[in-house]
């Protein structure tokens, strides 16, 4: 059947406005050439595809099943068409990033740092999530791509795409009033004889360690929860507990000092029998959508 794809895209604003005289001003053109279309329209296709009344238009069956299928069509040319007119030299534009505050301190600091410095005049809205929030957030068109731990695999929904960008370490540390667990390897047995702090039950990284000290037989029972990793150190420091951390944590809090012995401003590593293991960080994207200019961008140099 060979419709005109005006045809479709006249279809597409009236469905969408529920009015002919707003799908006629939305596209610049006449009401009386939009009804003169949709008649033809419909002609083509053999069936009403709205019922119109005083207050408006509103879809029949046959016209819901067809809007589904135009509704991405042209929402994809829609996007291409912007992509192309967007400016090449990436002068606008804005980028929604939802994201972990893991994966924001571990792998997107540095890298927003250079884009900023590259691209000035591109707005990011950056919105810290938990994991499941950031993929709803996706999920619902409210970001353009979440950067975050990498979740289960069956938490992230057909709709979308991972991909793995990095890897991190988490680590046990202790303030001076636990030092001396530094001259041996600990067991995790061992480990849980001492005040434990870690993110909340709440949080995926909970879920990590639990499923981790299940596997050899221990149960995990910190005995301080925080709300954010970067209360971790501070509590660490003041000798509450045994803190667990991502390595680049400590790294950032003494400026890039190696973290094997000695005193790197109160903290100091701890050495596990049977260390965690790396976890990664995953970039999460939406297929049946394209990305901006200015969020493909990112999205390169997140990955490279």
């Amino acid at each position: 059947m060979d419709i005109s794809y005006e045809y479709y895209r006249v279809f597409y604003y009236v469905a969408k406005t529920g009015n002919i005289s707003k799908a006629a001003a939305a596209m610049e053109k006449g009401q009386p050439n939009v009804t003169k279309i949709i008649n033809k329209l419909e002609g083509q296709l053999g069936c009403k595809l709205f019922v119109r009344s005083p207050r408006g238009t509103r879809l029949t069956p046959e016209g819901e099943k067809l809007y589904a299928h135009v509704k991405v069509a042209v929402e994809h040319i829609q996007a291409g068409e912007k992509e192309i007119a967007s400016d090449r030299s990436l002068h606008s534009g804005t980028v929604a990033i939802a994201a972990s505050e893991i994966a924001l301190r571990c792998h997107m600091l540095p890298v927003l740092e250079r884009y900023r410095l590259l691209y000035p005049r591109v707005r990011i809205r950056l919105a810290n999530f938990t994991i499941y929030q950031a993929i709803e957030a996706v999920k619902n068109n409210l970001a353009d791509f979440a950067v975050v731990t990498a979740p289960d695999a069956d938490a992230v929904p057909k709709s979308l795409k991972m991909r793995e960008i990095s890897q991190i370490q988490e680590i046990f540390v202790c303030g001076e009033n636990f030092r001396f667990l530094q001259e041996r390897m600990i067991t995790s047995a061992e480990l849980m004889k001492f005040p434990l702090i870690c993110l909340n039950s709440q949080t995926y990284t909970y879920q990590f360690l639990t499923r981790f000290f299940e596997k050899q037989g221990v149960t995990l029972k910190p005995d301080i929860e925080v709300t954010t990793a970067d209360q971790i150190l501070p509590l660490v420091k003041s000798n509450l507990g045994i803190g667990i951390v991502p390595e680049a944590f400590v790294e950032q809090e003494n400026t890039g000092d190696a973290i094997n012995t000695g005193n790197l401003s109160g903290i100091y590593q701890l050495t596990l029998e049977k260390p965690l293991p790396q976890r990664a960080i995953c970039l999460i994207k939406r297929i049946d959508s394209p990305l901006s200019v200015a969020a493909r961008e990112l999205e390169r140099m997140l990955i490279a």
